[in-house]
């Protein structure tokens, strides 16, 4: 169950997506492009410390664009360049924000939800009144009982793919959606009434 705020964000998450997505070679999005979200689903933390979120969005009639983030309360050291933005939270206060293909606490989530047959985490709002409605799916093709914990990773982009590097083997994170798939183990985001790809391979 993931833990959501009423609250105000500075910037704005579309906003601190739509500044970073042109410094990043496989996104094909110019400056000053807006974009727009057309899914988002969230992960959780077995600590509960690190904030797991991943967007889908589009510019314009371009292609559905893979960008998953976490939020922290300090600094992860030696993730700088990684770093998306930082954002004033009305309720969090200061928070660090990166492209989570650099966090441990993503690669080790993500890895679990592929390997186990893991879904999006249930948004349970922070007050406690009631959850918060989904606005994307996520699921793992996988069937083991356990997955190992990541505490380290090197990561590698090469075309529109980022490859994950652990201790418990590499993830495959496909930016683009709709392009080649690796063989192995897959994470299928959903979105809308019936749109689906392939997000992430647990390479085989």
């Amino acid at each position: 169950m993931a833990v959501t705020h009423e609250a105000t964000l500075t910037p704005g998450k579309l906003d601190a997506i739509s500044a970073w997505l042109p410094r990043q070679p496989w996104s094909g999005v110019g400056t000053r492009t807006a974009v727009e979200q057309v899914g988002r689903f969230r992960f959780d933390d077995p600590d509960g410390e690190v904030g797991v979120e991943t967007y889908l969005v589009r510019a314009g009639d371009g292609p559905v664009l893979h960008v998953p983030l976490t939020y922290r309360g300090a600094p992860l050291a030696g993730a700088d360049p990684f770093l998306v933005t930082e954002m004033e939270h009305s309720v969090l206060g200061h928070r660090w924000v990166y492209d989570a293909v650099g966090d441990p606490v993503y690669a080790d989530v993500l890895r679990r939800a592929i390997a186990t047959g893991g879904h999006e985490a249930d948004l349970q709002r922070a007050s406690g009144n009631g959850t918060v409605e989904k606005e994307g799916r996520a699921s793992g093709s996988g069937a083991d009982a356990e997955s190992p914990t990541v505490t380290e990773v090197t990561v590698h982009t090469e075309g529109t793919t980022t490859t994950i590097t652990t201790g418990q083997g590499a993830v495959a994170v496909l930016r683009v959606l709709g392009g080649p798939i690796p063989a192995g183990a897959t994470l299928t985001a959903g979105w809308g009434v019936d749109r689906s790809a392939v997000v992430a391979v647990l390479l085989a």
